[in-house]
């Protein structure tokens, strides 16, 4: 009994050093409860409702606008990826070849180009499979742990959340069996590539050090300058720069994944950047899919306390004051459409507000009409609809990546065949 109450005030430890979850024994209800999500997703009157060129000429550069001053800050003006090296480090590796790239960003705002540190992509290609669909992914722990090959190159100072160690242990316990390592085999035996970056090696995920990079990366903005969830939903459009001039990849589809802190990014880099043709984004909660109004879980406030670095400061203001934005999360989400979207979730994991997620898909199902498409197939948060376009998933258990996630990711993207979307409705920004 005492190792049992030991381990639980370790998990509890662990669970508050990230700050991503809170324990709670509430379990999120499975019907949807709430006002319809506001604003309009079409305007301020869809009785009219416009052409899907209207909708792409008039209401998403004023949405972008509206998230980039009130939740993002200002995304780049341009950008340019440069590589500086690309290696083969394994020809058999999980099931294909692995492949290493050194990169550098040059970010552009206004007139004045900023350059990042270099940073490394790592990717996994399915042997025998041509121009395979690649997930592109970014995790909570560094490239090394997410394609644990000795080969790979690590970076002095980061941590390891991997290994047999009593942290890595109880890192997996919390935040389950993938939380560091997905399943690598399974995804390259079903067709799928793996492309990862560790986006703190350009912008820390640190209060402090995150800001210090943020700033230096937004020199010239005339906006409020770009948090952190922004910059690394820029990595998701920097990895796929590289990819689609790569012969290997020129013609793969490309699916955002990204769970928690790197879901919003995730969601983020697909409303901004057509060339994602899906996106998983797993338990993103505040300031991804789930609605800033009638919060549970997770709210304004709390986020930007904790995470200053992650959005424009302007986030921070409309704490306490919701009800006066002029946007939410329903219309990122309308943002990516008519391509699919998988939003991942947990009955325990009320922190991330299921339930304000699903009231999103909701409300982004007139722009997914517009285009011709279902939207979401379901009106209960537990009828699982993987061929959907906006698909909804929840199981039991809390926060993290555990061991039915994987199956259901990979059943979204066969239900879709992964191909390239062909919208070319929004440019990468």
């Amino acid at each position: 009994m005492r190792s049992l109450f030991a381990l639980l005030f370790l998990a509890s430890a662990l669970i508050a050093m990230t700050g991503c979850t809170r324990i709670t024994l509430a379990w999120a209800d499975l019907e949807p409860n709430g006002d319809a999500a506001t604003p309009p997703v079409l305007g301020s009157s869809e009785v009219t409702v416009p052409t899907p060129a209207q909708w792409q000429r008039e209401r998403v550069p004023a949405l972008r606008a509206a998230f980039e001053r009130e939740v993002y800050g200002e995304m780049p003006d341009d950008y340019q990826v440069n590589v500086l090296e690309r290696r083969l480090l394994a020809e058999a590796a999980y099931g294909g070849a692995l492949y290493e790239y050194r990169l550098q960003g040059a970010i552009t705002f206004g007139e004045t180009v900023n350059e990042t540190r270099p940073f490394y992509m790592n990717v996994l290609l399915p042997t025998g499979v041509d121009q395979p669909p690649i997930i592109l992914m970014e995790t909570f722990c560094p490239r090394w742990n997410t394609i644990p090959h000795e080969a790979v190159t690590k970076i002095d100072g980061m941590s390891d959340c991997t290994g047999n160690g009593p942290i890595a242990g109880l890192m997996r316990f919390v935040f389950g069996r993938y939380i560091a390592t997905p399943p690598l085999e399974m995804i390259l035996a079903q067709g799928y590539g793996v492309a990862t970056i560790f986006p703190s090696e350009y912008v820390p995920d640190d209060s402090e050090a995150g800001l210090v990079a943020l700033e230096a990366l937004s020199n010239g903005h005339d906006g409020p300058r770009w948090g952190a969830i922004a910059a690394w939903a820029w990595g998701y459009s920097a990895m796929i720069d590289v990819l689609e001039n790569d012969p290997a990849t020129a013609q793969s589809a490309f699916i955002s994944w990204g769970h928690s802190r790197y879901g919003k990014s995730a969601l983020l880099a697909a409303a901004y950047d057509a060339r994602v043709d899906m996106v998983i984004a797993h338990q993103s909660g505040t300031g991804g899919a789930s609605l800033n109004r009638e919060k549970r879980g997770e709210s304004i406030a709390a986020i930007t306390k904790t995470y200053p670095h992650w959005f424009s400061p302007n986030y921070a203001d409309f704490a306490g004051r919701e009800a006066e934005m002029t946007v939410d999360q329903h219309q990122l989400l309308a943002l990516i459409a008519p391509r699919p979207v998988m939003l991942g979730n947990a009955r325990r994991d009320v922190w991330s507000d299921p339930n304000g997620a699903f009231r999103a898909a909701q409300g982004a199902d007139p722009v997914y009409a517009l285009y011709g498409r279902a939207g979401l197939a379901q009106d209960r948060l537990d009828q699982w609809k993987p061929d959907a376009d906006l698909a909804f998933w929840i199981r039991p258990g809390t926060h993290g990546v555990v061991e039915e996630d994987w199956p259901a990711f990979l059943e979204f993207l066969d239900a879709h065949k992964a191909q390239p979307s062909g919208v070319s409705t929004a440019a990468k920004h």
